[in-house]
């Protein structure tokens, strides 16, 4: 093993984090945690909100009708709290794509209907086609080569069967103490960045969408990376310079690998029949972050925020990813707003939009107010989107609203409740933090851990050294079978949960607005030393 991943690999366990002194926090205001608490429990509203952009509105696709809906939507209900300076803040994105129907039915060697849903952003079949199937399982441009001439008229079954899965544990559960305590590991937030090679050239699902149109293939399908029927059918292909030309189809994958079987007899070839109808969106390319405040009375521009990601994809209503998160925002700014809370810092609250296709809205806002980053100075690399190559460019530049953020809160795990808070490497914040989460040990929040988190909304954030947190939550069934999947909808959703979590995210909001001092900083990231003494090996 070389030294870099030795280092990588171990992890320093830190002992029990002592509580903040006076020096380092204002201890809370327990009597506003009462209103707070009175306001989350008996005047709840957190469920019908979750109600409205779920069994209302439904699978929220960036840039799709069904997001406009829901950000004019959630806008409106801002307004209706009495929020101030309520906007949508717009940047590029590309084109929105919805689903008006589909089904998928194998034919031969006997009918029988398919689970099965469009991959998101391929286009429409143009009605019924129906051919027969050949599995040509490609995952690299090095695939290509052995079916070259024999996918002609085909619909071409890419995906490499498996054996398939069972699951050995429950799908729901919720953390024990002895996996909250096993959490708190310091692994320091990472800056590096992998190689600028691993940018160059187009990524493999429009390479394959170019051979599928040479090979005159009919369409393509895979299967699901889930057993148990769910379906996803996440895709790529909304930049107006990536346009995808073959229909693209995701079976359940007991039905995938019936097919795959079939195919594999020399009397019983299966044929299918597909109809995918869909629509593209590109009227307006832009796609816009929610924002809205309640204003601060003095510490002129200093702010804390909260935020969550108002988009989904296009499999089921978006219920636990992120509907629930969303829901939780929204619902502290009501709860702050019934109390009539007068806070020192201004608190603003974000509902991000283009997260599932990289954490497009969060990074678009550190890029615009926050902090940029040096180019590369390659012309190729540079042209590239933004999220693409952003931690491979350095410097970090501050920009003048970098030191005004004092505080971003971000949830985006799904509906369970709280149980504590990701410090994310900041030794410094971690015993306020203790000292916040006092009065909720009885709720079943009390950890908070030194680790970092990712693949959410406040990682940009912290790439540029602004304080951003990510609650820990329960996981329940959101990771065994909902995210991103066909049944993730409002039945899955606990409202005693999100109540919880409602009202430790507008107290860590007030505590963290009223505080004599902002939250303590990270140093703004450089570009890391090299940890490999032998980086020739």
């Amino acid at each position: 093993m070389r030294l870099a991943a030795l280092l990588s690999a171990t992890a320093i366990a830190l002992t029990a984090v002592p509580f903040a002194t006076a020096a380092t926090a204002q201890s809370p205001d327990l009597v506003a945690v009462n209103g707070i608490i009175d306001q989350g429990l008996n005047h709840s509203e957190v469920m019908q909100t979750a109600a409205y952009l779920t069994d209302r509105i439904g699978g929220r696709m960036t840039n799709s009708p069904q997001m406009r809906q829901a950000e004019a939507w959630t806008a409106q209900q801002f307004r209706d709290m009495g929020l101030s300076n309520v906007r949508a803040d717009p940047f590029d994105f590309g084109r929105g794509w919805s689903v008006v129907r589909s089904s998928a039915r194998m034919i031969a060697p006997r009918p029988l209907d398919l689970r099965a849903i469009p991959i998101a952003w391929t286009p429409s079949t143009n009605g019924v086609i129906s051919g027969e199937v050949i599995v040509a399982p490609m995952s690299t441009p090095g695939d290509f080569a052995r079916w070259r001439g024999k996918l002609s008229g085909k619909i071409v079954l890419v995906s490499r069967p498996n054996a398939g899965s069972e699951q050995t544990e429950a799908p729901f559960r919720r953390w024990t103490a002895e996996e909250l305590a096993e959490r708190d590991i310091y692994n320091m937030p990472n800056h590096a960045a992998p190689s600028t090679d691993s940018l160059r050239g187009p990524d493999f699902a429009r390479q394959l969408d170019a051979f599928l149109q040479e090979e005159g293939a009919l369409a393509w399908v895979r299967m699901s990376q889930r057993d148990g029927g769910l379906l996803h059918g996440s895709g790529s292909g909304y930049r107006m310079d990536d346009k995808r030309l073959t229909p693209g189809m995701e079976l359940g994958a007991e039905d995938y690998r019936r097919l795959a079987r079939l195919a594999l007899t020399d009397d019983a070839k299966p044929t299918l029949e597909l109809m995918s109808e869909v629509q593209f969106h590109e009227e307006d390319t832009n796609a816009y972050n929610i924002l809205a405040d309640i204003p601060g009375t003095n510490r002129s521009g200093e702010y804390v925020m909260a935020g969550a990601h108002l988009d989904s994809w296009a499999a089921a209503d978006g219920a636990v990813d992120n509907a629930a998160g969303s829901a939780v925002v929204m619902e502290a700014a009501r709860i702050l707003r019934a109390l009539n809370v007068r806070p020192k810092r201004t608190i603003r609250f974000a509902l991000w939009n283009g997260e599932e296709q990289g954490l497009w809205g969060s990074l678009a806002y550190v890029d615009k107010y926050l902090a940029t980053r040096a180019p590369l100075g390659d012309a190729t690399l540079d042209a590239l989107p933004n999220n693409r190559t952003w931690r491979q460019r350095w410097p970090i530049q501050p920009r003048a609203g970098h030191g005004d953020l004092v505080a971003y809160f971000n949830l985006d795990n799904g509906s369970g409740k709280i149980r504590g808070i990701n410090a994310e490497g900041n030794v410094a914040a971690a015993p306020i933090f203790q000292q916040w989460l006092e009065p909720f040990h009885a709720m079943g929040a009390e950890t908070v851990s030194m680790r970092t988190s990712g693949a959410t909304d406040h990682v940009y954030m912290q790439t540029v050294g602004v304080p951003g947190f990510q609650f820990i939550q329960d996981p329940l069934d959101y990771g065994a079978r909902l995210h991103h999947t066909s049944i993730d909808t409002y039945d899955h959703m606990r409202a005693e949960d999100l109540r919880q979590a409602a009202i430790i995210m507008a107290t860590f909001l007030l505590n963290a607005a009223n505080s004599d001092e902002p939250l303590p900083r990270m140093p703004v990231p450089t570009q890391p030393t090299p940890t490999d003494p032998f980086p020739f090996q």
